[in-house]
């Protein structure tokens, strides 16, 4: 059995999260993406290869290169996690927003 990497884990560091929104508006190559940083390709390479196995990023293959791109059922997890606290936050900015409104009525 293959062990995944955890995808919370690839996404806590800065850098990943700086990959995943560059492939996400569209497929780069590894150079590409490399040339977004101030650090080795062998660097960028080993996020890369993270973001790969957290099944984050698909690559595909054009030619004699490779393109990363954003793989949107990768992000499922994250979302999965993220949806009950964006509820709650939804709730409590309608809260507010009920408030300021009668306050807003009771200043006219």
């Amino acid at each position: 059995m293959k062990l995944r990497r955890d995808v919370f884990q690839a996404i806590a560091d800065p850098t990943r999260r700086t990959i995943i929104t560059l492939v996400a508006a569209s497929a780069m190559t590894p150079s590409a993406i490399a040339e977004n940083f101030d650090y080795s390709r062998q660097t960028i390479s080993k996020h890369i290869q993270i973001l790969t196995e957290c099944e984050l990023l698909k690559q595909e293959q054009k030619g004699r290169e490779i393109y990363y791109q954003l793989n949107p059922d990768g992000m499922k997890e994250i979302a999965k996690f993220i949806e009950p606290f964006r509820k709650l936050w939804d709730e409590r900015f309608n809260s507010l927003e009920a408030v300021m409104k009668k306050h807003q009525s009771n200043i006219k």
